[in-house]
């Protein structure tokens, strides 16, 4: 008898990709494209998961829903250009990232996923700044709600057909464990990533990737 397939899910930014330097200059170039003061690098890394209209309207409460949505625009484009000009440079894998996911892609009954807030052209430029050709579910901000929302883990779930006791969740915040929890899948924090790790409630917690393959393999025992 065969082994159930697993479904390792990652989040993107602050887990697999070090995004920070990214998100945090095309905010400044949002904000100042309304004249917005810009918020604290701190309160910009806790919305880091969340879809952009939620994240702008987290971290600019007051203003109208025109000036949200032009934050939104501003900071694709200003995200898009830097992405552009810098190419794998802008977001750069964290130490281990690619060696796990080879690790982990070379086991036949493990199946890989991403699901994150980035936009689908955002996915697919990373992935392939990266030639990251792993990946055979892709759940991006475009086709679902915000995290903690759990539709991007169930959808990835449905594709895959692998059932949630058989799946995990890894990433960096709150966003991440949530979504992961209310879909009944078990749930990994790092702790490199953009919220205090003892913060987030998770099931487990890994300190580099070299600990992620033996944690599976104690989850599923295999």
């Amino acid at each position: 008898m065969s082994a159930p397939l697993r479904l390792v899910l990652f989040d993107v930014d602050g887990t697999l990709a070090d995004s920070q330097g990214a998100i945090t200059g095309a905010m400044a170039a949002a904000f100042a494209g309304v004249e917005l003061p810009l918020p604290s690098r701190a309160a910009i890394l806790s919305i880091v998961g969340l879809s952009l209209p939620q994240a702008m309207a987290e971290l600019a409460p007051q203003a109208g829903a025109g000036v949200q949505a032009a934050l939104v625009e501003g900071y694709k484009q200003a995200y898009k250009s830097a992405r552009e000009q810098s190419g794998a440079g802008h977001s750069p894998l964290f130490p281990g990232a690619r060696e796990a996911l080879e690790a982990l892609h070379a086991v036949p009954d493990y199946l890989l996923g991403v699901a994150t807030g980035k936009s689908q052209r955002g996915l697919d430029a990373l992935i392939a700044a990266h030639g990251l050709d792993c990946f055979v579910t892709r759940q991006v901000a475009d086709h679902h709600p915000s995290k903690p929302h759990p539709s991007m883990v169930l959808t990835a779930l449905a594709e895959t057909g692998v059932e949630p006791q058989h799946a995990v969740m890894i990433g960096d915040t709150s966003f991440d464990m949530d979504m992961g929890r209310a879909a009944g899948v078990t749930t990994i924090a790092v702790e490199w990533g953009y919220h205090p790790a003892e913060r987030l409630a998770a099931d487990h917690r890994i300190g580099s990737f070299s600990e992620l393959a033996p944690l599976l393999q104690q989850i599923w025992k295999v």
